[in-house]
């Protein structure tokens, strides 16, 4: 009996990645992924079912080990946060990545990218293409799929199309609003992407796979607002509304911030349909019960969203070198200076009831008091280029290591003990908000501790600067803990 084909999952912690390592360990793959660092995975519930392999894609060792014995190797990697000439910087991973598999003795690869067709194509897209291209500089096959707007809870095009349409209910739009698309469903995508595990040789081709429908955007947006119960949107086109201009705006109206909305916009000046000369059916059939059309597709995202089981988000994965984290790096003459503020208390409330409230912070919930100033920093945080308040949580009342809340990211956590979150504001230096609960002589502690590793004397003028207002938030914070816990009891 043949051993079963050793899988390699890259970007394990991001949207589709992480979706698609759940599918392939439910149909009994023998999977390993890469990522950074393993704790950002080990609150998925399938972490404890694959090999995680710890590095980085763009270390040579790092890829040879991952690489190490497989067969299939999947490249869902991006580098759109890393500023101007991140077509550059894809374009040397993925070359990279093609020479450590051919090394490694990989069969196959299996890249996700954009459709391409539009002879008016947009820097983010030519930058896809790009990879997928350097990806087939070696003798390994590479199978690219490329897909237009994935739909689907928690990525970040329908994220985008949500919040437009929900929040506007009229809006002035480019000229563009009116290019054609061809949208598909993220089960589909998984369909397609798990699909190209099981075939038995090698592919070395460009597929578009797209749904059953092409539509404009502002079709898109109008569906979208029937189907949510909304008025029809009315959209004014304003020739003179650049993508850039636009990206701005929706950093401002959406969950979606600037740096990566730009080139999600400037992808929609070029048609995305999909070439029917590139049909994958002949090697991967369609979905038995057919592709899943664009209202079925939405209505599964908004019930996803409804019920509290999004899976995976846009903003799970990161990157060392996005514009919020630039300003978290330590130069290498930086000290090792430590600010801190922290709160004690009492009560004799349960630590369960305490903990309750300290694992539903942030979101919908808020932060206990002084929403104005947490606002009002999150508005700053936009202005500035970081994620800014309104990425949310995925679920309003259970955390997982690694994921996004708000402008902060879960960096530990011991259930009914410890929460550990990691500031991804734009700041500089390094921050971190923590809550540990604990049992003593028949009463609950609570201790909340602040720490700044300021760099450089601009972050030690930031933390003395902001120290007024922590004077107010802390105290306040920590006080509301324990009176909304009393008054849930």
């Amino acid at each position: 009996m043949n051993a079963p084909r050793k899988i390699l999952v890259t970007g394990a912690s991001g949207y589709v990645g992480g979706r698609l390592v759940r599918t392939l360990v439910d149909e009994k793959f023998d999977v390993r992924i890469l990522v950074r660092d393993r704790n950002k995975v080990k609150g998925q519930p399938w972490a404890s079912d694959v090999e995680i392999s710890e590095g980085s894609a763009d270390n040579r060792g790092d890829l040879d080990a991952a690489l190490a014995g497989v067969h299939t190797a999947y490249y869902l990697l991006h580098s759109i946060n890393l500023g101007p000439n991140f077509h550059e910087i894809e374009a040397e991973m993925a070359r990279n990545f093609a020479q450590a598999a051919e090394a490694a003795g990989a069969s196959q690869i299996v890249y996700l990218g954009g459709i391409a067709n539009d002879i008016n194509i947009s820097k983010h897209l030519a930058s896809r293409a790009r990879t997928g291209a350097e990806l087939a500089s070696t003798s390994v096959p590479v199978m690219e799929l490329r897909a237009g707007i994935i739909i689907g809870s928690g990525s970040a095009s329908f994220e985008m199309l949500r919040h437009l349409t929900h929040r506007l209910p009229i809006m002035t739009t480019p000229k563009w609003v009116m290019n054609r698309t061809h949208p598909i469903a993220i089960r589909d995508v998984l369909y397609y992407l798990s699909g190209a595990a099981r075939i038995a040789t090698p592919v070395g081709r460009v597929f578009d796979i797209g749904g059953p429908e092409v539509l404009t955007y502002a079709e898109m947006m109008q569906k979208f607002a029937k189907l949510s119960g909304l008025k029809k949107r009315w959209i004014i086109k304003v020739p003179v509304l650049t993508p850039g201009l636009s990206s701005l705006w929706i950093g401002l109206v959406t969950p979606v911030p600037t740096a990566l909305a730009r080139p999600l916009v400037g992808s929609l000046i070029s048609e995305v349909v999909a070439d029917p000369a590139k049909s994958i059916d002949a090697v991967i059939a369609p979905p038995p019960e057919g592709l899943t059309d664009v209202a079925t597709a939405i209505n599964l995202a908004l019930s996803t969203i409804t019920d509290r089981r999004v899976e995976t988000r846009w903003s799970d994965a990161t990157s060392p070198t996005a514009p919020w984290q630039k300003a978290q790096g330590d130069p290498s003459w930086a000290g090792e200076a430590v600010l801190r503020d922290r709160r004690e208390a009492t009560t004799p409330l349960s630590v369960e009831k305490i903990w309750r409230q300290i694992e539903g912070i942030g979101g919908e919930h808020g932060w206990f008091g002084s929403d104005f100033l947490w606002w009002g920093r999150g508005v700053l945080d936009r202005f500035v280029g970081g994620v800014g308040l309104r990425r949310g949580r995925r679920d309003p009342d259970y955390l997982r290591v690694g994921e996004s809340l708000d402008f902060w990211r879960v960096e530990e956590l011991e259930q009914g003990h410890r929460l550990k979150l990691y500031a991804e504001m734009v700041l500089p230096g390094k921050a971190w908000l923590e809550f540990t609960v604990t049992s003593e002589d028949g009463k609950t502690k609570i201790v909340q501790e602040a720490t700044f590793n300021p760099r450089g004397l601009g972050g030690q003028l930031y933390w003395y600067a902001v120290s007024p207002f922590h004077l107010f938030v802390f105290p306040t914070m920590l006080r509301n803990i324990i009176k909304r816990a009393g008054k849930d009891a």
